[in-house]
Parts: structure tokens; sequence; C-alpha cells
């Protein structure tokens, strides 16, 4: 899978940079050698801590990651990894909160009175109307009584007050992490907070923030048609495995998002030995090991729910989707291929700086300079994530007056010649070292490398994939790249995504 997005570089970047790194990991043996600097362990309740001491500046930086997300979600509860990640922010029984002991009759009530509420409108056009409204409006007026207990981004404020920057969260089809920095002096005060989210989190107004979800699908996929576009190319391209499914929920499944499942959801999911935690900056590490082990130590593990995903079957012929919109037209093109650590992952690593790194790119070249008819194209590795088996896609914009048709003629024309022009030495070189830079760039500061720390570490299982990588992509040859794309690259494997101007 992809790590960076590629851009130009050459030799004497690619020296600056590697010195850089090498300074700002203690003098390690080689900028790629993390082995020597990161110290990991593993508490009894399985949760993993990988620490990098840094002393470039007085700052460190915080990244929790839980591998829960969309694909771990049950059929007709898509969005609740996502509408989880926004409960987070709403507190625990100490934080945002008057008297918790008070608050928390009226959330029983609350859950009670919703359920309720959802079962009633769940019957459609056999619901109570009198009934439906009876229970919507009961349910507001709890709702406006919870709000005398809560004090607001209570989460927030206390970061702020103390300095922390860049506080924030993500989900994924992956995972989902939380992050923030703060000064060196506060590794006790995110301790406290982070440990009491992950024991005694509160799910306070879940019901309005299931609403402020739905707007949001509105606002961000609805009325955007490239993200409208994405997801049925998604959902084309996957039939049976959850990678179809949206992150942020299909409209129909969020309006019913229910607070028994999430809760059930963040029991099981953020669980400690489904979660890793890395810390990057000016810390002590002996300090900092025994800070996590007094607040998170005694934190339960739990039994993980049965990893089964249905797999997807194999495509015996190419899929296509169009949609219809008041929009100018775009074209995404996607291959199924395998993950990490298959070699073939590493391959399309090369394959996608080969097309589309940088103004000097393939695709660029021919495509946008010479034959003027892409505003842009852009390719990527490992849509939309890459856990389990995933796409290999092309996204590309025609300029008027070309249409998408000459655009993916051209396109497969370029692929076509994966397969049968080797690469050349040079631009095979140059390729390689386009990739090396990238991921030192990405190294160089502290929420760079807590970021790919915890990322590798809880999608692979060992954060040490960030230098394995480096040493793959060094032996991958150009007869490798003309494999792989025979393999991979071909029209019984390929699912096609048009956007077309809808008619007036």
């Amino acid at each position: 899978m992809t790590i960076f997005k590629q851009t130009n570089t050459n030799k004497s970047v690619l020296f600056i940079l590697v010195i850089l790194i090498s300074l700002s990991l203690k003098a390690t043996a080689s900028g790629y050698d993390l082995e020597k600097s990161v110290r990991e362990f593993s508490l009894e309740n399985g949760l993993r801590v990988l620490i990098l001491e840094r002393h470039l500046a007085p700052t460190v930086s915080f990244y929790i990651t839980h591998k829960a997300g969309a694909v771990d979600e049950i059929s007709g509860r898509t969005g609740t990894a996502h509408l989880l990640e926004h409960m987070m922010f709403k507190g625990t029984t100490t934080i945002g909160t008057k008297n918790f002991k008070e608050e928390k009759t009226t959330l029983n009530e609350i859950t009670a009175l919703g359920n309720a509420f959802d079962s009633e409108r769940l019957k459609g056009d056999t619901a109570d109307k009198k009934k439906l409204e009876k229970l919507k409006q009961q349910l507001e007026i709890l709702q406006k009584r919870e709000k005398k207990w809560i004090v607001e981004n209570e989460i927030d404020r206390l970061y702020t007050e103390n300095g922390g920057v860049s506080l924030n969260a993500s989900t994924g089809q992956d995972l989902t992490t939380y992050y923030v920095s703060l000064p060196s002096n506060k590794l006790e005060l995110w301790a406290r907070i982070e440990s009491d989210r992950m024991t005694n989190p509160v799910l306070r107004e879940f019901y309005t923030e299931r609403d402020v979800v739905i707007e949001e699908r509105k606002q961000t996929t609805e009325s955007i048609p490239a993200r409208l576009l994405m997801e049925q190319f998604l959902a084309s391209a996957f039939t049976a495995h959850p990678y179809r499914r949206p992150v942020i929920g299909w409209a129909s499944d969020m309006r019913f998002l229910n607070i028994n499942y999430t809760k059930e959801f963040l029991r099981y999911y953020y669980a400690p030995n489904n979660t890793v935690i890395a810390i990057v900056g000016d810390i002590l590490p002996d300090v900092t090991i025994n800070t996590i082990k007094k607040y998170f130590g005694a934190i339960p593990s739990r039994k993980l729910p049965p990893s089964h995903i249905t797999e997807e079957p194999k495509q015996k012929g190419e899929r296509r989707v169009e949609l219809a919109y008041d929009a100018n037209p775009r074209l995404t093109i996607g291959y199924h291929k395998p993950t990490l650590p298959s070699l073939d992952d590493y391959v399309f690593d090369v394959i996608d700086s080969i097309l589309s790194g940088g103004r000097t790119s393939r695709l660029f070249k021919v495509l946008v300079e010479e034959k003027g008819i892409a505003e842009s194209v852009n390719t990527a590795n490992g849509i939309p994530g890459a856990r389990f088996p995933n796409l290999f896609t092309i996204f590309a914009t025609p300029r008027y007056p070309h249409t998408t048709g000459e655009l993916e003629d051209a396109i497969y024309k370029e692929l076509e010649k994966l397969k049968r022009e080797p690469v050349t030495k040079k631009e095979l070189e140059k390729i390689k070292n386009q990739l090396k830079a990238n991921i030192i760039r990405g190294l160089n500061s502290n929420s760079g490398l807590a970021s790919r720390l915890s990322y590798f570490e809880a999608v692979t299982g060992d954060f040490r994939y960030i230098t394995s990588h480096i040493k793959i992509i060094e032996k991958i040859t150009s007869e490798d790249i003309m494999r792989t794309a025979k393999k991979y690259l071909i029209r019984d494997n390929r699912t096609v995504a048009v956007l077309k101007r809808k008619k007036q």
C-alpha cells in the first residue's frame, strides 16, 4: 500500500533528508533503522505501546489507534464506527459533566425512550403517528433536561488550556485513531484523560449527534459529486466484502444508529488488546512506560469478536457504473489486488509512482501535457483500506471538449505499456528514490512518526513494515512490474465508474 503520495525529488534532496532523519533518530545506523530507536512493550492486558525519544523540541505527539473501523460493523449498522468517534469527545463519568450521578438517571431514560422511538419508526408506513409524535416530544424534553448537567467540549478545553494542538480523530475502513500533541511536561494529563476515555466513556447527546452525522453525510457526500461517485464505485467494485460500505454509513442505516450496539462496539473494539499507542517526542522512556502502566494497566482486556469478514469473490468481468449529476465529468478505474505483505502490493507502490508520481510521471506527461485531454490524473494503491485485499485505483478528469471515453482509452494505452515495455533502469532508480525520500519526509515530525508507527503496528502487527518496505522496494525489478501489470491490470479485473453531466 502507498505510504505517501510521490513528489519530485533528486539524489541531493534525498541525501539531505537522510541526514536530517538520521539526526532526529538519535544518530542510528541508518535513517531507515527505527528498530534501534523505538522501544516497544505490551501490558498484561494486551495494550501495545511504542515510544520514541526525540529531544528536538519540548513537545510530544500521542496517537491511540484502535483496530476498529467500518469494516468491523455488522450489516444494517453502517456508520457506527464514525459516530462513535464523535461520541468519544463527549466526555466520561468525570469529564464533561457537573454531576454524573444525577445525569445518569436522565441518560438511562433517554436510552429507553430513544430505543422505543426508533422501534416505532422502523415500522415505516404502519407506524403509529400519534405515538411517534408523543415519543419525539418526550425525547426532546429529556434531552433539554440532560443539558443542565453537561459541560460542553471539556476534553478540548483541558487539552487547549494545557498547550495541546492538533487534537483530532479519524475513522477509516480499518482503524480509528485519536491524536494530540502536547508540551512534554503534560504526559500525565494525557494519560489521565485517555485512560478515562477508554475506561469510563459516556455517550451523552447520542441522538443529537446522530442528527449531526446525518447532516454531515448530506453536506460531505450527497452534495459532492466526486464523493458520490467514489461511493458508487466502491459499492460496485466490492460485491460481498464490507469495503463496499461508506465509512460515514448508508443513509438508511444512519437514521437508526443504535446506542446499545454502539456501546457494544466500543466495549469490544476499543479494548486494550485491540489498541496501539505510539508516543514520539521529548520524553524520558522509563517515566513514560511507568505512567502508561499506572493509568492503562488496570483496563481489562476483552475477548474480541470472531474476525470473520466475507471474502470478496474473484471478479470475472468488467463492471461499470454511471452517475448522472449536474457536474463536470470524472472517471474512476479500479483493479483488485492483494494487500501487504504480498510482494505484488509493494510492486503496485512502484507502479503508482511511475504513473502519477509528480509532474514527470507518465500519466501527467502524456495525458495532461502532451495530449492535453486531462485536467488531472492520479493513482492510488490500497483503496479503500489495507487490512484486506484492496484496489489499485486511477482518478481522472477530462479537459473540455474531451470526453471520459477518450481519457479512459488513453489510460489503458499507458497501462499496456507497463505490460509490454520494461521500465528503464534510470526511471526505476528515480522512482525508488522518490519512494524512499517520501517515507523519510513523513518521519521527519513527531506526529508523522507517531502516526505511522501506530498505523503499521495496528494493521500489520509490526511497525517494522516501515523499514522492511524500503528494503523490498529496492529489490523490485522491471520484470516484477511487467508480471504484476499483466496479472492484475486486465479488463476482467476492473471496475469503471463514470460521472456524466445530467441532461437538462
